[in-house]
């Protein structure tokens, strides 16, 4: 970590915008990963209207940013270093997106600069992860949406089987788990109300990838869809929070 305003930088998005990391998204069982991610963001921001405001904080992966500019959304990408916007540069060279070089834990925009804000693959890498919370919501306008592993999930056996994950994926990180209700005390610290959450897997991601197939890991999913399951132990969650709406008068 390098210094900043508060003795620690922002700076783990520099891992997740490397190439290293975007081979952990490769193959069938990585596009369909980034696909499942891709739709429940695009549904959790179909409330915004055509054309609105979008900042991606650490968003140098590419993940979501060019979904977001295919949906019609004016998008501004914030990273910490200058090296995050490698990966975007298909889209900034031609300007169909904004990439900012930024301290993420104050980010150098007005309060409710943008209508929403995304964090993906962020946040159980913070160095103070509710400091940033509350700079996602300051800039917020309407909605945040992030995500989250989670620890009710088989995320909690996690540091156990860390060695047999790093074994899986190689290139895996320590991470910290959330309960839902440390993330939706740390939105109501700013005012902000959960109003949506998608858990995205209930097999954990690790084991799908070991399995190597997207057909299968679909069909492994179905169970705990149709039980519910995936509802209440499933991992990552992605959720929106919403700054109310001021009443009449």
């Amino acid at each position: 970590m390098t210094p900043g305003h508060d003795g620690l930088r922002e700076d783990a998005d520099i891992a997740t915008s490397s190439d290293d990391y975007a081979r952990r998204f490769a193959g069938e069982v990585g596009r369909w990963f980034l696909e499942t991610q891709t739709r429940l963001v695009l549904e959790l921001l179909r409330p915004l209207p055509t054309g609105a405001s979008v900042l991606d904080v650490g968003g140098g992966h590419a993940q979501i940013a060019p979904a977001l500019i295919d949906a019609g959304y004016a998008v501004t990408v914030a990273g910490s270093d200058p090296s995050c916007g490698a990966r975007l540069a298909p889209w900034t060279s031609r300007g169909a997106c904004r990439f900012e070089v930024a301290d993420l834990q104050a980010l150098p925009f007005r309060s409710g600069s943008f209508e929403a804000v995304v964090c993906l693959r962020l946040l159980p890498h913070s160095v103070a992860w509710r400091a940033l919370v509350g700079e996602l919501c300051r800039v917020a306008g309407r909605s945040v949406v992030l995500d989250y592993p989670s620890s009710r999930s088989a995320n909690v056996l996690a540091d156990r089987l860390f060695a047999l994950k790093q074994g899986i994926e190689h290139n895996t990180r320590p991470f910290m788990l959330f309960t839902p209700g440390e993330i939706h005390s740390a939105f109501a610290e700013h005012r902000f109300a959960v109003a949506a959450e998608r858990p995205q897997f209930l097999v954990p991601m690790a084991l799908h990838r070991l399995a190597g197939s997207a057909l299968l890991s679909r069909a492994l999913e179905v169970p705990g869809r149709w039980l519910g399951l995936t509802r209440w132990l499933g991992s990552p969650i992605l959720i929106r929070a919403d700054r109310p709406v001021p009443g009449p008068g």
